[in-house]
């Protein structure tokens, strides 16, 4: 015989230990008797079971968000609206909305995004910005080459042409990485400028061929370049920029940043004083601060990159080389991110402050800081920035 719930009662009510109560003065009724017996078979309160630990809930940590900087925010929306159209015979001219990369060789890390602009993003146009990231060869003898093309705005192809730029001179530089990762290691910058402006010069004179083939004037088929150039062996701190066309590139030392922009050669036939292999424009080695490479170091011998003359530039070359100083941050970008880095001082502050003293961002907080927007500003942004350890 049980009651549901508690197996003890039984035994409580006929408990032999129990002490007497003794008789009564009175009968007990019949009320006073179901008083005691309930009082004596009610089981006793147990203790409160010890609650288990709660799960840890877990809480989602902060996504990066696209921010701006000014007093309000600008007018077009933070994110994409509209797709670039399509055609069907011709998907593979499409490029992606955003395009982000990144590594980590020897003391440096690099990241690296290309995102389309606010203004295309509502337009329906596509990323006129181009972004290749490369690695040739093995070891501490590889190189990295980052390349970043920028089409002509108002060109309907400008696109294209940016691809085509960043694959052309990736491919000319991957077939000569073995001499030109030996003159970075080396310090022979007189050799790697020489080099890179003949392989710039012979991918541009392929780019007015594709013009030609297209039935586009030059001008209509057109992006500028800007490259950087790094060596996996931890030992070398040497890095080269180089290019043509529009662009930026800063250095962050100190919570400020510099603008250390490459003095474009003046073109054939036009005033100015030309740089040859072997020497500088006056003055530039007399600021010696340990960042620029001499130009004129021992050259290495072989043959040079390209045998056959190559056509006339296009546009002034631009070449510097630097060497890196644990904290600094080294940051190329294309026009649209260098107009506003220079014309909006809020900008510049707010990626110092981001950026100075603090560890590589990661991927997504990357993209997210080159995306802080700025009201007047809403052209593609490319960024390619090297933190020093």
């Amino acid at each position: 015989m049980t009651q549901q719930g508690d197996t003890g009662w039984w035994d409580r009510l006929y408990d032999g230990a129990a002490p007497d109560t003794a008789p009564a003065p009175t009968p007990d009724s019949l009320d006073e008797r179901y008083d005691s017996a309930a009082a004596t078979t009610a089981a006793t309160p147990a203790a409160a079971a010890p609650l288990d630990d709660p799960a840890p809930v877990a809480v989602p940590a902060p996504r990066p968000r696209t921010g701006h900087v000014g007093s309000r925010p600008p007018t077009y929306e933070p994110e994409p609206t509209a797709l670039p159209a399509a055609r069907p015979g011709a998907l593979g001219d499409l490029v992606p909305d955003t395009v982000l990369d990144g590594a980590r060789y020897g003391a440096c890390t690099l990241r690296a995004a290309s995102v389309r602009g606010d203004s295309a993003r509502f337009r329906g146009e596509p990323r006129r910005d181009a972004l290749l990231t490369a690695r040739f060869g093995q070891g501490e003898a590889a190189l990295v080459l980052v390349a970043v093309a920028a089409g002509t705005r108002a060109a309907d192809q400008a696109h294209l042409a940016a691809a085509d730029v960043c694959q052309w001179i990736g491919e000319t530089v991957g077939r000569s990485h073995a001499r030109l990762s030996e003159d970075l290691r080396s310090g022979r910058g007189g050799d790697l400028r020489s080099g890179l402006q003949r392989l710039t010069d012979r991918t541009y004179g392929k780019l007015r061929a594709r013009a030609a083939e297209r039935g586009l004037a030059p001008d209509a088929y057109a992006a500028g370049l800007r490259c950087l150039l790094l060596s996996a062996d931890p030992e070398c701190r040497a890095r080269v920029v180089f290019g043509v066309g529009p662009g930026g590139l800063f250095r962050l030392r100190d919570g400020s940043w510099q603008d250390i922009e490459p003095p474009a050669d003046p073109l054939p036939g036009t005033p100015g004083t030309p740089r040859t292999p072997g020497t500088s424009v006056a003055g530039e080695e007399e600021e010696d601060d340990g960042l620029t490479l001499g130009l004129g170091l021992a050259a290495a011998p072989g043959r040079p990159f390209v045998e056959a003359p190559p056509p006339p530039p296009a546009e002034p070359f631009r070449f510097r080389a630097s060497t890196a100083r644990p904290g600094d941050v080294l940051l190329l970008a294309s026009n649209g991110l260098a107009e506003p880095l220079r014309g909006a001082p809020a900008l510049a502050g707010e990626l110092a402050t981001r950026w100075t003293g603090a560890e590589p961002p990661g991927l997504a907080a990357f993209l997210a800081d080159t995306q802080v927007r700025v009201t007047g500003y809403a052209d593609d942004r490319t960024a390619v920035a090297v933190w020093e350890a």
